[in-house]
């Protein structure tokens, strides 16, 4: 036992020294601290990996999809921690407590800032990686299952189907994406129309706190289940798995997928769009993407595409039935319609895996990597049709794709404080807008980013007002960031958690006060703690 302390500080004050970052002794305290709570079954190197070994690098950007924070000036974690059990997870937060040591919580690495894998002001971190605790139990006796926050939305599915053709998951269309930071923010996909977001059939679920105990939704009380739906993720606590309802899909579902230029006909459809999408039938998802069209080397100008996708739950007789009858201006015909069962439209809808079999699903492979920055709106009237023309000017302007999405029906039903994400009745639509490039050169990324910006910027007009809304699994840092904890940091704390949570931000604060009063569990947008004399 002795000799493995002795590597363990050894690897620690290495580390730490060549790093520059906390004293030797922070680091050194913390691995001897996890070292005594392990099990005979296991050893430090069993879970820890620090800069010197060889599959460090490989497994920190190993789901990281944003290139932004994956260069060499990114802030990178003392150690990476790779839990096999939930001991281990709660070993972590009481060591990293004791030793002083902030701990970022990564289940996918697909936040656009990079909040659970760097640090944007250098505060020395550990990074604790779930990808290991990623097991999906699917009980049918009551349509329920437990799926740990390290797997991904693709393996949920996945493992639900093997069950069942019949019972699915409303959540996103990225099957790459983990299951914590999805769950955590919300979880918007295909199937939120008919059912809500994924955060609004989560039944229960298990939390490490800020003192190490695993916690279910009766002993974390409601008030900190109401917070881990939907709060954002990394605030207030580790959630180490979630039990959710799942849901009735039908035996056969319909897609279909349409691309046309971006001209005046177009625009049309668009500005009908606007107008249907959101309170038509809840079994039809419709949403658009507006993208700069390929460049050839025979192209004199580019032009944008507008592309029509939707998921029908039900077959495609039916489907047409509801489109000739509501939407005839976007001319559907039964050739472009396609049936297939709800797992095969899982892939379908992913873009990356379109044409591979459900076995994709299970594989965990990454979305293509890239150069990012995203926005986001939410729309509660809809724009006028003569301004549209402006738009798609400036998106072929700054090159930006835009993603837009309806909510309405069971989205509307939900109340705005039923859980933390607030945007349910009277918004018609979220906008996405993204920016990819593969230049990885500094002037390329500051000019990629502020083209994104104008365009959001010259948006305003059209888009929620006080505050203007955003949703919080797209993070933007933009809003605005926390500072150190004071009065301060609570008025910029503001700045984005209104836009983020509108009137649900201040129950986010308390409860923060409340289960993690000294922002042991913190990040630049993290839920800063309101702590008060007086309980809500």
């Amino acid at each position: 036992m002795e000799s493995k302390f002795c590597t363990c500080k050894r690897v620690s004050i290495f580390l730490c020294l060549f790093l520059g970052f906390f004293p030797s002794t922070n680091c050194a305290d913390l691995f001897n601290c996890i070292s005594h709570k392990l099990s005979s079954n296991f050893t430090l190197s069993d879970i820890v990996l620090t800069a010197n070994d060889t599959s460090y690098s490989t497994l920190l950007k190993s789901t990281i999809q944003n290139l932004r924070y994956s260069t060499q000036k990114t802030s990178k974690p003392l150690a990476i921690i790779t839990p096999l059990t939930y001991s281990h997870i709660q070993s972590t937060v009481i060591c990293s407590v004791e030793s002083k040591l902030q701990i970022r919580i990564r289940s996918g690495g697909h936040d656009d800032e990079g909040l659970s894998y760097t640090s944007h002001d250098h505060t020395p971190f550990i990074l604790l990686d779930m990808s290991k605790l990623r097991s999906v139990t699917v009980d049918l006796n009551d349509n329920t299952a437990w799926v740990e926050s390290g797997a991904t939305i693709g393996e949920l599915y996945y493992w639900v189907s093997q069950k069942s053709n019949n019972l699915g998951f409303p959540a996103g269309e990225c099957p790459s994406v983990g299951v914590g930071g999805h769950l955590s923010g919300g979880g918007f996909g295909t199937m939120a129309r008919k059912y809500g977001l994924s955060a609004d059939n989560v039944i229960d679920a298990l939390i490490v706190d800020v003192n190490g105990r695993i916690l279910d939704r009766k002993s974390m009380g409601e008030d900190l289940f109401w917070a881990i739906r939907g709060g954002g993720g990394g605030s207030f606590g580790v959630v180490l798995s979630w039990k959710i309802n799942l849901v009735y899909v039908p035996p056969i579902v319909t897609v279909f997928s349409i691309s046309k230029v971006l001209d005046k006909r177009a625009t049309q459809i668009v500005n009908k769009w606007q107008y249907l999408a959101h309170n038509v039938t809840e079994d039809l998802f419709i949403h658009l993407v507006i993208t700069p069209a390929p460049v050839s080397d025979q192209e004199e100008s580019r032009t944008l595409l507008l592309i029509i996708n939707s998921l029908f739950l039900g077959t495609a007789d039916k489907l047409m039935e509801t489109m000739n009858d509501r939407f005839p201006e976007l001319g559907l015909q039964e050739t472009d319609c396609i049936e297939m069962s709800w797992i095969e439209s899982v892939v379908y809808f992913s873009g990356y895996l379109r044409g591979e079999s459900i076995e994709a699903l299970k594989e965990r492979r990454p979305w293509p990597k890239s150069y990012s920055k995203g926005k986001s709106d939410y729309v509660r009237e809809p724009i006028p049709e003569e301004a549209f023309e402006d738009i798609w000017k400036w998106c072929l302007q700054e090159n930006v794709l835009v993603v837009i999405e309806p909510h309405g029906g069971r989205m509307s039903e939900i109340d705005a404080a039923e859980i933390p994400y607030p945007h349910r009745d009277g918004n018609l639509y979220i906008i996405q807008y993204f920016t990819r490039w593969m230049d990885e050169d500094s002037d390329a990324c500051e000019k990629n980013v502020d083209l994104v910006s104008e365009i959001y910027e010259k948006m305003t007009p059209f888009v929620s007002k006080e505050p203007r809304r955003a949703y919080v699994n797209i993070r933007d840092l933009d809003l605005g960031t926390n500072g150190i904890a004071s009065e301060t940091s609570y008025v910029e704390a503001l700045k984005w958690g209104s836009k983020y949570f509108v009137g649900n931000f201040r129950r986010l604060e308390m409860v923060k006060g409340d289960v993690d009063p000294t922002n042991f569990f913190g990040h630049e947008q993290s839920i800063p703690p309101l702590v008060l004399s007086y309980s809500y």
